[in-house]
C-alpha cells in the first residue's frame, strides 16, 4: 500500500481518527522497513503488504497508546485486523491509498488476535525503573 494525494468526498465505516493512524501507521511501517514514504502509487519501492502494514499498526499502536490500544480501536469501530484491511480498501477505493495486483482484502484476515497482542503480549518495561 501507499498513499495517493487525490482525496475523495468520504463515506466513511469507522471513525476518521481510525482513517489518519492507518496512514500514520503506514508511514511508520515504511520508515521501520527503510522504505521510502511515498506519496504516489508509481513508487513499488515503497509497497506494503498487508501482514507487513498490521505488524506495523501492532508496533505503532502499542508505541501510541499502550494497554489503551483495544479500547481506542473500539471506540474507532476496529475490532479486528479484517477492520484494518476493510480502511485500508475503502482508502483504495477513494483513491486515498494504492495497491498492487498482489493485495487483496484476504491479507488482512486472522492476521493476530488483538486480545493477545495488545493486552496478554503487552509488557511494562521496567528495567528503567530499577537502575540508579
Amino acid at each position: 500500500m501507499s498513499t495517493t494525494s487525490r482525496a475523495v468526498e468520504r463515506d466513511v465505516r469507522y471513525h476518521p481518527n481510525a482513517y489518519q493512524f492507518v496512514y500514520a501507521a503506514l508511514r511508520y511501517t515504511q520508515q521501520c522497513l527503510d522504505r521510502p514514504v511515498a506519496s504516489s502509487a508509481e513508487n513499488d519501492d515503497a509497497h506494503i503488504s498487508g501482514p507487513e502494514l498490521l505488524d506495523g499498526i501492532r508496533a505503532f499502536a502499542l508505541n501510541q497508546f499502550g494497554l489503551m490500544t483495544r479500547t481506542v480501536f473500539r471506540h474507532w469501530g476496529v475490532r479486528s485486523t479484517e477492520d484494518f484491511g476493510n480502511i485500508v480498501f475503502e482508502l483504495i477505493e477513494r483513491g486515498e491509498m494504492s495497491k498492487t495486483d498482489r493485495d487483496q482484502l484476504s491479507d488482512f484476515f486472522d492476521v493476530y488476535d488483538f486480545e493477545n497482542v495488545f493486552d496478554r503480549g503487552y509488557r511494562v518495561e521496567v528495567n528503567r525503573a530499577f537502575t540508579k
